[in-house]
């Protein structure tokens, strides 16, 4: 199957399957201009999907953004649509634009939403968050306190 195929079955953006190709974690066939993935390789994802380092990395900064919509969603959601107003103007026309339209709809959907997309491990959800309209709500120190936190876990884990 084509990598847009299985980025439609798996909820990810082709360029998302292409990465996962290149990083083998999803096995493929190269033709002379594409890459094609075994069907049930691309299943199998869609059934038992672990997160990679960089996403779980990611999961656990958009759960401290989580408490801070959790906190003070009015400011919090605030801040978030004046980032999307701002990443609109500069990624019009691109594919990133996609991505941005559906975080308007989380957004306005409420809270309540946008806690669960900042805490779901859902491919979608994976995808929304690598273009977040969240940067600047954890204040440094936080945020770096949240990935000392991370890097130690990773480190345990791994061992």
């Amino acid at each position: 199957m084509t990598t847009g195929e299985a980025a439609r079955l798996l909820g990810v953006s082709r360029q998302h399957v292409v990465d996962l190709c290149d990083r083998g974690l999803l096995p493929y066939e190269r033709t002379p201009v594409h890459r094609r993935v075994r069907r049930d390789a691309v299943e199998a994802m869609a059934k038992r999907r672990d997160l990679t380092r960089e996403e779980l990395r990611s999961l656990w900064l958009n759960r401290a953004v989580a408490a801070r919509v959790a906190m003070d969603p009015d400011g919090v959601l605030s801040h978030a649509r004046q980032n999307l107003d701002r990443f609109e103007r500069i990624h019009e026309g691109s594919s990133v634009a996609r991505w941005l339209e559906r975080w308007r709809r989380v957004l306005d959907a409420g809270p309540e939403r946008v806690m669960e997309v900042l805490t779901s491990t859902a491919p979608e959800a994976s995808e929304l968050r690598q273009n977040s309209p969240f940067a600047g709500v954890l204040p440094d120190r936080e945020r770096h306190r949240v990935l000392d936190s991370f890097a130690s876990h990773w480190q345990q884990s791994a061992a």
